[in-house]
């Protein structure tokens, strides 16, 4: 497809492509992943045994305002340093993350796009593999994604890459965000945004930059206001 011609959405940008989601997904299972066990694939270093989980974190890796508002929330209960205020004001206002901003549309466990392509894409090169449990069309179904050693290699290898190397630092911020959860748990976590959960079934998720912006400012006011006190005698 040629640049005159290729499709936009609404926002007026290029769709990701399906090796952008490819990158994704490989720095999500090298920076994400738990280390294999004996009962995983042969040649497999590293695994994310939840399809609900890497849904839940590919999210936030296309969506910089979620992931700045997570950043916020652990500011304020204490689990993270004020810095991190400024990485969250940076990933709303620097034009590298929203220039890799890329929706999801919200079906019945939240956001959710078809892996299948992608990771295919990963296994043909011999950067991944994937284990389906179960019988399609029940509950049981379950899909785990393996990281292999020459992915392992491919990702830090990208991680020092002066323009790929940006996923690798975007995949920093989600895994300290997502930190043990669950896949339920963060889908649970993302589902506390009112415009993530009021999303209608089939459509794109919407930002929430404004009101991310909103939340920084009343800290930042909040804590000058703090200062000042604490400067009286």
């Amino acid at each position: 497809m040629t640049a005159t011609t290729e499709a936009v959405d609404v926002e007026g940008r290029p769709p990701a492509t399906r090796t952008q989601h490819a990158i994704r997904l490989l720095v999500l299972l090298a920076e994400c992943g738990e280390p294999a066990t004996d009962g995983d694939p042969a040649g497999a270093v590293r695994a994310i045994r939840s399809e609900l989980k890497l849904q839940a974190m590919d999210f936030w890796m296309r969506n910089p305002d979620y992931l700045a508002d997570q950043l916020v929330s652990l500011v304020e209960t204490g689990k993270i340093a004020d810095s991190f205020l400024d990485t969250a004001r940076s990933l709303l206002k620097d034009p590298e993350p929203d220039l890799r901003w890329y929706p999801m549309p919200r079906w019945f466990f939240g956001a959710y796009e078809q892996l299948d392509d992608a990771f295919a894409l990963l296994e043909t090169y011999g950067l991944a593999t994937l284990k389906r449990t179960g019988q399609p069309g029940k509950k049981s179904l379950r899909n785990q994604f393996y990281l292999t050693q020459y992915g392992a290699n491919a990702a830090a290898e990208l991680a020092t890459d002066p323009i790929l190397g940006w996923y690798t630092k975007q995949v920093k911020l989600v895994s300290m965000v997502a930190g043990d959860d669950t896949g339920q748990r963060l889908k649970d976590r993302q589902y506390e945004q009112a415009t993530y959960a009021s999303t209608e079934l089939g459509l794109d998720i919407a930002p929430i930059a404004p009101r991310v912006l909103e939340r920084l400012d009343a800290l930042r006011v909040l804590a000058s206001t703090q200062a000042d006190g604490g400067g009286r005698s």
